[in-house]
């Protein structure tokens, strides 16, 4: 039993040496220190040892026990180590790349381009405004009272006594009239707020507003560009209609409808059964408005037309929620 412990340690060394992996290391340590290895039968022989050599035997089999065990504990921290080291995964050099996610234009920026192009094409100049406006441009310069509704805290969002965030793209109007003298014809796109949520308002929005002041300017001109409008954008098979409004700024004043793009007329819950959906406000400059502006209003006539970007592309691609607009989910960006 001796001679074959002393023919074991040479062994255990032989097999240890010759480890290459984890897998081996795993096969070693059942071979020796299992419960049926070898370290346990050199154990269960004792019971057929002389009593003199039990104790040398014992010793010398606890005494390589350890030692194994020593050496695979070692060989375990090497291969550990040396995975570390180890990339997570190899890269095939040979596949093809992968291409990043190419980006586009957002839904609202892409019909504003749009829209600005239509107006570009007939002479318009882009405009631009602050955010934050005074209430004289925001509403006194364009002829709203002081007890006018628009004016109460529940539409209207109040930086400070005397400045708000603009409810519509109008100031830009009087701010351009202000520094030039007739002709004028501007398009002003921007973001606009108002005090109002639900399906198809938003407290932050988008609106692009269009000016035309010069001599014997009629409201046959106003129909004229705002139906060419309509057919650019909408095309030819979509019908109007404009119907007589009141803003304070523009008179006379009307509201324009198109024919809904779901139901082409016929009735549906997108235009409520009536066959049409309003798209936009316009009018002819109140001489009111040219006398802020130290235009003369019996030289000069003007039209104004106002509308929002989000509603246009609402009714284009027939989304029913602004709230889609806004929420930045690619899922819907995607498809456009």
């Amino acid at each position: 039993m001796i001679e074959r412990l002393k023919e074991l340690e040479e062994q255990s060394e032989a097999d240890l040496s010759q480890i290459v992996d984890a897998g081996a290391l795993e096969a070693l340590r059942i071979k020796w220190l299992g419960r049926k290895g070898l370290i346990a039968e050199i154990m269960q022989g004792m019971k057929d040892a002389s009593p003199e050599d039990r104790p040398k035997i014992g010793q010398g089999a606890n005494k390589l026990k350890n030692t194994i065990n020593e050496a695979i504990e070692a060989k375990k921290a090497e291969f550990d180590s040396q995975s570390a080291l180890k990339p997570e995964r190899t890269i095939d050099f040979s596949l093809p790349g992968r291409r990043p996610n190419k980006g586009h234009l957002h839904l609202i920026t892409q019909v504003t381009n749009e829209c600005v192009q239509i107006f570009s094409d007939l002479g318009y100049q882009v405009a631009e405004g602050p955010d934050i406006e005074t209430e004289y441009y925001n509403f006194d310069s364009l002829n709203t009272p002081a007890d006018h509704p628009a004016r109460d805290s529940h539409d209207t969002f109040y930086v400070k006594p005397g400045y708000v965030l603009r409810t519509h793209t109008s100031p830009v109007q009087m701010r351009t009239m202000e520094l030039h003298q007739p002709p004028v014809a501007v398009i002003v796109p921007g973001r606009v707020y108002r005090v109002d949520f639900d399906a198809s308002h938003s407290p932050m929005f988008n609106q692009i507003e269009g000016l035309l002041v010069d001599q014997n300017i009629t409201f046959g001109d106003l129909k004229g560009t705002v139906e060419h409008f309509i057919d650019a954008f909408f095309g030819k098979n979509v019908k109007s209609r404009f119907r007589p409004h009141f803003f304070p700024f523009t008179e006379p004043s009307a509201e324009v409808d198109i024919s809904c793009s779901v139901c082409e007329g016929s009735g549906c819950r997108l235009c409520k059964q009536s066959g049409w959906i309003e798209i936009m406000g316009c009018g002819m400059v109140d001489p009111e408005v040219f006398k802020f502006a130290n235009y003369d209003y019996d030289k000069y006539s003007g039209f104004a037309f106002g509308m929002g970007i989000d509603r246009m592309a609402l009714l284009r691609h027939s989304v029913n929620t602004i709230h889609h607009l806004f929420e930045n989910d690619l899922r819907f960006l995607e498809q456009f």
